[in-house]
């Protein structure tokens, strides 16, 4: 899928009115006044080496604007008393993921058990085997199961004094990303400034343009309708939900017709052993229940 990135970048026309150039850029929205960052500051090298990205992204220097937001990320204070880097934040939530996935599958694995268990009780019972009953192993499993213990199945991120810092650093460079096509870095660096600022629309809207041009449309529709939840009055997140809809909503159709293709030939093949086919029945809907009656025509 061939898609147009418009990087929705800097308001250039509001720069022009501010020639000192105590303005903030930030990929995806417009400019507002600022005041320089200190020179003593924790983060004033992070800033000052984000603002040289930033003009480098707007004179089109891409690969210079991602190697200073690169080392804008690098330069931002992290650690003990502060918070986790972006690395070891994305690390600590795959393998969050990861355990999650493993207790699912643990959960489907107890739960045919128990079913296969409870199969083999009641054929016991038929054959009047008078031996002493098992308990059913649904009450066994709620004994086993500590009480008032719930499991969370979303990630909470630690923490970071200055994740809302680091979360621009991260989707500015996934900007850069964009431009330079490398898709699946894009949608890591959005990741990562999602979990530092999980409020940040800005990411939400770079995470959907990342992943409409790999040509994953449900996720893209997702973080869309997520940057237009949070923030109801963006219209290019409105305008980009309400296309991306529409995207969607083609490609289930066309998948649709294409499993539908698939099972009538499938059941062709079986009905040509008969002499039949699908055309042979007829699905009649009534319009009062919903429900389908069907009818057979020899002659077809």
């Amino acid at each position: 899928m061939s898609t147009k990135f418009d990087s929705e970048g800097f308001d250039l026309s509001a720069s022009t009115t501010n020639t000192d150039g105590n303005v903030i850029y930030e990929i995806g929205g417009g400019v507002t006044p600022n005041s320089p960052p200190p020179n003593d500051g924790p983060t004033s090298e992070s800033e000052r080496l984000k603002e040289r990205g930033n003009d480098h992204f707007r004179r089109g220097n891409h690969l210079d604007a991602y190697d200073d937001y690169t080392e804008a990320i690098v330069a931002c204070p992290c650690g003990e008393g502060i918070g986790p880097d972006g690395g070891t934040l994305l690390k600590l939530k795959r393998e969050f993921e990861e355990e999650q996935r493993e207790r699912n599958a643990a959960k489907h694995r107890a739960e045919m058990e128990r079913r296969r268990s409870g199969r083999r009780d009641d054929d016991d019972a038929d054959d009047g085997g008078d031996g002493p009953k098992k308990q059913p192993a649904k009450e066994e499993d709620e004994k086993t199961k500590e009480p008032n213990k719930k499991e969370d199945d979303q990630f909470v991120p630690p923490r970071h004094l200055y994740g809302h810092k680091l979360a621009v650093y991260y989707a500015n460079r996934a900007a850069t990303l964009l431009h330079m096509d490398r898709l699946e870095e894009a949608i890591d660096d959005c990741d990562v400034a999602l979990l530092f600022n999980p409020l940040y629309v800005k990411a939400y809207m770079r995470r959907s343009t990342a992943n409409e041009r790999n040509e994953n449309t449900e996720e893209a529709l997702r973080d869309a309708r997520k940057a237009v939840e949070l923030d109801p009055a963006n219209a290019t997140a409105r305008k980009n939900m309400m296309r991306l809809e529409k995207i969607e909503a083609e490609r289930l159709e066309k998948l649709k017709e294409e499993t539908m293709g698939k099972l009538k030939e499938l059941g062709n093949s079986i009905l040509g052993n008969f002499g039949l086919s699908l055309d042979n029945f007829q699905a009649v809907q009534d319009p009062k229940t919903g429900g389908y009656s069907i009818s057979f025509n020899q002659n077809k």
